[in-house]
């Protein structure tokens, strides 16, 4: 812990990044000040902005704060005690003012879960020789206070498990393909249209945003250091709309879903498409929100869901940020002093889980019983088995649903299933989370 901040004076604010977001925070502050002042016990203003064109407007009042082309500037001023960071990617200016923020001695608070992913173990170490606060709840989930959660509502908790639907635009993509019955380049392009998907597409449906998040959950989680590296990622790009409704008529709905735990194989973390239980309440997830699941081995089972993304909500997670700050709860910025923070060793294999498996067959005799036979070799048992109608006279798909194996097992008998001679095509493998 360090030192309270004297709470007599206003906390004054330094803005960098007007965004969607920045604009958010604006509106806050300019619409609910006294609200804020009688929260924190003191007033909350902005003194400064930076942003890159100085000339747009924005919908929201700029005249009152001092402004700066450098972001960087706004560490070295004397009227700002905290600095917002709300320019995104994790190098640039982003990294470069975070980094000035805390030589100067000054609290951060930041959106930016790609900065935290990749530079969270040195920024936190440089922060509390600082007697610095970096502070990141709009980073993760947007408006849903999951690291306030861990820090401090289950700080009394042993926690056994993190997951959750952490992309709201793969949600979309993902509920949208089973409702219209659309492919998925039919609805990423929809979504690209409509200004859902980041510039760079592949941070979305390859799962890396997801990834940033979490990491950071796991890092808080298990008392580990940030280890984004040895996230096992994998997007939807390869999910089709026969997919989709294959587990649907199983029971099943298919979620881009991360999953962090510490098991004797080492730290695992996973985001990769998995089938959920359409019953429970990530089945029941919809559209573009977010939920998380934190379980805690007295606590049991903690479900947070809401709005992954926005203005409003991201937002109102800086504003929760800053207004602790203002209050003078101070916390270290991953729950625990970042030199105590271990290497967590990375487990080299997922957990064993059941598996949706979908194959095209060639439509003859022993086809099915080949791929039987190339599973018991693998020691993989069948749970479930299904042969769907189809047009095609010289195939045949097929649905299997193994018992629970690992997934080194599951790929190798995979690669052993293309010298049958009966495979068409490449089989789908998606993991059965237990939910």
């Amino acid at each position: 812990m360090t030192p309270s901040p004297d709470t007599q004076g206003p906390l004054r604010l330094g803005i960098a990044g007007l965004g969607t977001v920045g604009v958010g925070v604006l509106r806050a502050i300019q619409r609910h000040g006294a609200l804020l002042g009688r929260r924190a016990g003191r007033d909350v203003v902005v003194t400064a902005v930076s942003a890159r064109d100085r000339s747009r407007d924005r919908g929201v009042r700029l005249g009152d704060y001092g402004w700066e082309d450098d972001a960087t500037a706004l560490a070295a001023r004397d009227d700002v005690d905290v600095v917002v960071e709300l320019i995104g990617g994790h190098d640039g200016p982003a990294l470069a003012l975070v980094e000035a923020a805390i030589a100067a001695g000054k609290d951060v608070v930041t959106a930016n879960k790609a900065l935290l992913a990749h530079h969270g173990q040195r920024l936190a170490e440089a922060a509390e020789a600082a007697g610095a606060a970096i502070r990141f709840e709009a980073a993760v989930a947007g408006g849903i206070p999951v690291v306030k959660a861990l820090t401090e509502g289950l700080a009394g908790n042993e926690i056994t498990r993190v997951m959750g639907v952490m992309n709201g635009t793969c949600n979309y993509i993902l509920t949208r393909m089973e409702r219209a019955g659309l492919t998925y380049d039919e609805v990423f392009a929809e979504a690209q249209a409509l200004g859902y998907l980041e510039a760079d597409p592949t941070l979305d449906v390859g799962g890396i945003d997801a990834g940033h998040k979490l990491a950071l959950l796991a890092a808080i989680a298990f008392g580990t250091r940030v280890d984004f590296d040895a996230m096992m990622m994998e997007g939807i790009e390869r999910i089709t709309i026969d997919d989709i409704e294959q587990a649907a008529d199983m029971g099943f709905r298919i979620k881009l879903l991360g999953v962090a735990r510490m098991s004797g194989r080492g730290l695992e973390q996973r985001m990769s498409p998995c089938l959920v239980p359409a019953a429970s309440p990530l089945g029941q997830l919809e559209n573009a929100m977010n939920m998380v699941v934190l379980e805690g081995d007295a606590v049991g089972r903690v479900t947070l869901g809401g709005a992954g993304a926005g203005e409003g909500p991201t937002a109102s997670a800086v504003m929760s940020d800053i207004l602790d700050l203002a209050r003078g709860t101070r916390l270290s910025t991953f729950g625990q002093p970042a030199s105590g923070l271990a290497p967590a060793p990375a487990a080299s294999q997922p957990t064993p889980a059941p598996y949706y498996l979908r194959l095209t067959l060639q439509d003859k005799p022993g086809a099915l019983a080949k791929i039987a036979t190339v599973l018991g070799d693998a020691g993989i048992s069948i749970d479930r088995m299904r042969q769907y109608g189809h047009a095609d006279t010289s195939t045949a798909p097929v649905l299997i649903v193994t018992h629970k194996t690992g997934r080194g097992a599951l790929d190798h008998a995979i690669s052993q299933m293309a010298g049958t001679g009966v495979l068409s095509g490449t089989p789908v493998a998606i993991r059965i989370e237990d939910v």
